[in-house]
């Protein structure tokens, strides 16, 4: 495996291609010289060590793991086009599995998604139409396929032996097999299993029942149909693991019941109903949870000021997401990067050294943030965030290509298009207005008169200025910024 100071290079090399995303961020490393990882590592102990196991349902998991290929799964419900990343640890805990061999499932609920989990809300979910339901199934199924396509090449980089392209990946949707059940069906051949008393036991439940809320029927059937998933998924696909949060353990649990319980075919119904022994190790599943995050002030991990940050960059761009690792607390950092990271253990360690010697250069929290961007991204999209963060923090724009600016800032809602031809006919305070940095030409007329306006990070206090030629890098954007830290850029395009 490569060493961090490798890694590094590697970005210093992406920067230089990009004069200004020169890398203010240089990291001196430690040990250079790492072993490669085994791809046979085992996945769950590689999971423990980086302190993502809060609890698995057999020690012989492990074993099991051991013993060769095997198959894993994790649902989601598309309560959303994008996945975020409170989902991302899942995501590293299936990727773990994925590059050492393992078949690896994601789960999304086309069929629960329009029930809704209880598990850890206070309050019913509110239902969705069928064509955003649809829209969101279809969100969540690309961003799969991407994370681990990404995910692969991101191992490859940090020296992993990934064999072939890892484990299989499948990605499938449980309405698939709920839509062939009448309501019928699923009570008199899955409900059968389930007893109430258990059910009601359920930390998720039992906290609704004592809630002012209290809980419908719908959301208290979603254990059953999440325990069917795993059950279908173990006699359909071989897939003998369910992975998820802490939170899913009694969702999880379930479905190991019914897999013990009611068997695919009747001569399987008849050995468990007469008792007759079976090795039952042999044919076990078996439950991982990952411990639900949160900052060492307590806070739910995933959120920038009270929004979700999303894998979708289209709906968080790269600089906000780039930026959201950066603004992480030196409490959380090391343990960030064991979490979310394929780094080694020497490596964070290097980090962590070099980071404590100096922490005002916040050395870890941008190590964190060039890994998480390049696992979820890509590898180009380090530059683009490095860009961003030039940029949107003031430096010159000397040596910036227009077309490097676009690139960066595609899916940024920081920047509009506007006919070059168009700009060139506006009063200041209009383009200020355009592009949404004041809401009106007074305003705009007086933070262009304090000296509070600025064009490609030059101030602008002329208010009968035009946006001419010069203003244009290579003829393509210009960047206008009001105040220290509210950005915008225009892009142009023909009339």
């Amino acid at each position: 495996m490569r060493s961090f100071a490798t890694i590094t290079t590697a970005w210093r090399r992406q920067a230089a291609r990009t004069a200004s995303c020169r890398s203010t961020f240089a990291v001196r490393f430690l040990n250079s010289s790492v072993t490669a990882r085994n791809a046979n590592t085992n996945p769950v102990q590689e999971l423990q060590q980086r302190g993502l196991v809060a609890a698995m349902t057999s020690p012989d998991l492990v074993d099991h793991v051991d013993a060769g290929p095997t198959a894993i799964y994790c649902g989601v419900d598309p309560t959303a086009s994008s996945l975020h990343l409170g989902n991302l640890v899942t995501l590293l805990g299936l990727l773990h599995f994925h590059i050492k061999g393992h078949t690896t499932i994601g789960l999304v609920g086309g069929a629960t998604g329009s029930i809704g989990d209880p598990s850890g809300k206070s309050t019913e979910r509110q239902p969705m139409s069928a064509a955003t339901l649809a829209h969101n199934v279809a969100g969540i199924d690309a961003q799969f396929q991407q994370f681990f396509k990404r995910g692969r090449a991101y191992a490859q980089n940090r020296g992993y032996e990934v064999e072939g392209h890892g484990g299989r990946v499948k990605v499938v949707n449980n309405k698939t097999w709920f839509g062939k059940l009448s309501a019928l069906e699923f009570l008199g051949d899955i409900g059968r299993y389930a007893r109430v008393g258990t059910m009601i036991a359920r930390d998720s439940v039992k906290s609704r029942l004592e809630s002012p809320q209290g809980i419908s029927f719908t959301e208290f059937s979603y254990q059953l149909l999440q325990a069917y998933d795993f059950w279908h998924l173990y006699h359909e696909d071989g897939c003998r693991i369910q992975l998820g949060g802490s939170d899913q353990w009694g969702n999880i649990t379930a479905g190991i019941d019914l897999i013990h319980k009611k068997k695919k075919t009747t001569e399987e119904q008849v050995v468990i109903n007469n008792a007759i022994a079976a090795d039952e190790k042999a044919m076990s599943a078996y439950g991982l949870t990952i411990p639900l995050l949160t900052t060492s002030t307590g806070e739910k991990f995933g959120k920038s000021a009270g929004n979700a940050v999303w894998l979708d960059e289209k709906m968080t761009s790269l600089f906000d997401f780039y930026q959201f690792f950066v603004k992480t607390a030196d409490a959380d950092v090391g343990r960030y990067l064991h979490y979310f990271t394929l780094l080694t253990s020497d490596q964070i360690k290097d980090v962590m050294t070099q980071h404590n010697a100096e922490p005002e250069r916040r050395i870890a929290q941008h190590a964190l943030a060039k890994e998480t961007t390049e696992l979820v991204h890509g590898v180009e999209a380090v530059s683009k965030a490095l860009l961003a963060t030039h940029v949107l923090f003031g430096a010159s724009l000397d040596n910036v290509k227009g077309k490097e600016l676009i690139d960066a800032f595609e899916h940024d809602s920081r920047m509009i298009s506007l006919p070059r031809s168009q700009v060139a006919e506006m009063s200041l305070d209009r383009i200020v207005v355009e592009s949404g940095l004041c809401s009106s030409k007074s305003e705009a007329k007086k933070l262009v008169k304090s000296g509070g306006f600025y064009i490609n990070n030059v101030k602008t206090t002329d208010g009968f200025y035009r946006i001419g030629d010069k203003d244009w890098i290579d003829g393509s954007v210009c960047v206008l910024r009001s105040g220290k830290s509210n950005y915008k850029l225009v892009r142009a395009i023909s009339s």
